[in-house]
C-alpha cells in the first residue's frame, strides 16, 4: 500500500501500515545502520536519493568509530605508562616527598632534571589528549591507588618544593614543568566543569616540619625561612583549588604529602604476603636502602 505522509518532507513511502513520524524514524535508523530490512522503503525520487546518502553516512560513521576507539586507547595507554612508573619512584599513592627522596635529589640534580622534563612532556600530552577527548578524564587507572589527578598533583607538589625550598634544585626544569602541569589542571578543570575549591590545607605547619625531617635524612635540605614558606603557600594556592575540584569531580583522592608509616608500594604487595611474612618484610626494606 502506497501512502503519503504529511510529516517531514512528505516524501512517499511504501509500507504495509499507516505512516507516522515513527515510521520515518524507523526507516532512517535501518538505513543509517545499513540493515536493509525492506519492510519500509522509499518510492522513486528524492526519497531514494536521501536513503542512499544516509546509507553512505552510516558507513562513514562506522569507519570513524573503528578508527576513534584505538586513538582513545593509545592516549589512555600513554597516560597510564608514565603513571605506573610513579609506583616505584614515588610510592603508592605517589607523594612528592618520596619522589625527591627515592630519586636521591640531594646527591645530584641531573637525573631529577631529566625526570622533570619527562613529566613536562607528559603534562602537555595530558592537556592535548584530554582537551580533545574529555571522556578520557573519566577512564580509571588499573590500580586502585593511581590516577592522573594524583600524578599531576604530585608533580605540582614536587615543583613547588623545588622552586621555593630546596637548595641547589634544578630551578629552570622545575619552573617549566610547573607551568605545564598547572596549565593542564586549570584547563581540564574548566572543560570538565570542576569548580576550584579552596579552604583545604593539605600541608600544615607540623606536616612541613616532618617533610623537612624526612628529606634531611635522605640528604635533601630545605630552606627554613618565612620567605620560603610564604612562597610555598602562594604556589600551592595557584593549583591546589583546581586539583581538589578535579578530584571531587571524577571521585578520586588526592595524594598526601607524607607517606604513612611502613606503607608498601603496589609492586611490593600481593595475596601471598600474608602467607610469607618474611618476603613482606624484605620488600618493605628495598626502597629504604640508601
Amino acid at each position: 500500500m502506497y501512502l503519503r505522509s504529511s510529516l517531514g518532507l512528505a516524501l512517499p513511502l511504501a509500507a504495509s501500515q499507516p505512516i507516522s513520524f515513527l515510521t520515518y524514524l524507523y526507516l532512517s535508523s535501518t538505513t543509517f545502520f545499513t540493515l536493509g530490512l525492506g519492510d519500509v522503503t522509499s518510492l522513486p525520487g528524492l526519497g531514494r536519493f536521501l536513503v542512499v546518502c544516509e546509507a553512505a553516512l552510516g558507513y562513514v560513521f562506522l569507519a570513524l568509530m573503528i578508527s576513534y576507539v584505538p586513538v582513545l586507547y593509545q592516549a589512555f595507554s600513554r597516560r597510564e605508562l608514565r603513571i605506573s612508573l610513579l609506583d616505584a619512584r614515588a610510592g603508592s599513592p605517589p607523594k612528592a616527598v618520596e619522589l625527591l627522596r627515592r630519586n636521591r635529589a640531594g646527591k645530584g640534580t641531573e637525573e631529577l632534571r631529566l625526570l622533570l622534563h619527562d613529566w613536562e612532556v607528559w603534562c602537555a600530552d595530558i592537556l592535548e589528549s584530554h582537551l580533545s577527548s574529555p571522556i578520557l578524564a573519566y577512564y580509571r587507572s588499573q590500580h586502585e591507588q593511581q590516577s592522573w589527578v594524583e600524578a599531576l598533583t604530585v608533580i605540582l607538589d614536587t615543583c613547588a618544593l623545588l622552586l621555593t625550598s630546596m637548595e641547589g634544585a634544578p630551578v629552570e626544569a622545575a619552573r617549566f614543568t610547573f607551568a605545564a602541569a598547572r596549565h593542564a589542571v586549570v584547563d581540564l578543570a574548566q572543560v570538565l566543569g570542576a569548580s576550584p575549591m579552596s579552604g583545604v590545607n593539605r600541608l600544615g605547619a607540623s606536616d612541613l616540619i616532618q617533610v623537612r625531617e624526612r628529606l634531611a635524612v635522605a640528604g635533601i635540605h630545605l630552606r627554613e625561612s618565612t620567605v620560603s614558606e610564604q612562597k610555598l603557600v602562594e604556589l600551592r594556592e595557584a593549583y591546589e583549588p583546581f586539583v581538589i575540584g578535579l578530584a571531587r569531580r571524577i571521585q578520586v583522592s588526592l595524594p598526601p604529602w607524607l607517606p604513612p608509616a611502613d606503607a608498601l608500594d603496589d609492586w611490593q604487595t600481593s595475596a601471598w604476603d600474608e602467607q610469607f611474612p618474611a618476603i613482606h618484610h624484605i620488600l618493605s626494606m628495598v626502597m629504604h636502602i640508601e
